[in-house]
């Protein structure tokens, strides 16, 4: 899975718009969406909210959780625990990225967002590796993944997996009795 695959599985989440339009129920194969009635808030997918705030048809209301308090909050104790804290949305970054990219204007202090949403990343990017070099170096046969995003697991996965392969290798050349070019790689 790459990153695309990732943000399309993150347009699925639910966020508020308050439309300009009226319009009635619409029926998609993921569920009922609406009705649509000018100033009152409605769930729709993020794939749909971007659609409509694309053709000034709607007003996007950010998330809960995007807000420059409880993102510092949030950032402040990734820094401070060495274990991963829960994030308040799976797609945290990718939602972050999309809306702010197609819908700034709705929300307020977006720069600081970004560069908030920026830190608390780097911070769990940083924690991540430390994590999988110790991982490696223990010569773990297992690990733990707790709280973790599809994004950040999608991040390191290819680093993961080539050390684990070379690993893997090196172990099965160690015992006596092996055969060269027995084990295939995978």
């Amino acid at each position: 899975m790459d990153a695309s695959e990732v943000e399309f599985l993150a347009e699925k989440e639910t966020v508020k718009i308050i439309p300009n339009f009226s319009l009635d129920k619409i029926y998609l194969i993921g569920g009922d969406l609406g009705p649509f009635n000018p100033g009152l808030p409605v769930d729709v997918p993020v794939w749909l909210a971007l659609n409509l705030k694309q053709r000034q048809k709607c007003r996007i209301v950010p998330p809960a959780w995007m807000d420059v308090d409880k993102l510092e909050e949030m950032r402040d104790l990734e820094r401070k625990e060495d274990t991963f804290t829960p994030v308040p949305s799976p797609y945290y970054m990718e939602l972050t990225k999309l809306l702010l990219n197609f819908a700034s204007d709705n929300i307020p202090k977006a720069d600081e967002i970004r560069t908030l949403v920026k830190d608390i990343w780097d911070t769990r990017i940083a924690k991540l590796r430390l994590s999988a070099d110790s991982f490696i170096s223990q010569l773990e046969a297992h690990a733990k993944l707790d709280n973790l995003t599809l994004m950040e697991i999608n991040t390191i996965r290819a680093f993961l997996l080539d050390s684990l392969n070379c690993l893997y290798k090196l172990r099965s050349n160690q015992h006596p009795g092996s055969s060269k070019g027995q084990f295939a790689d995978f």
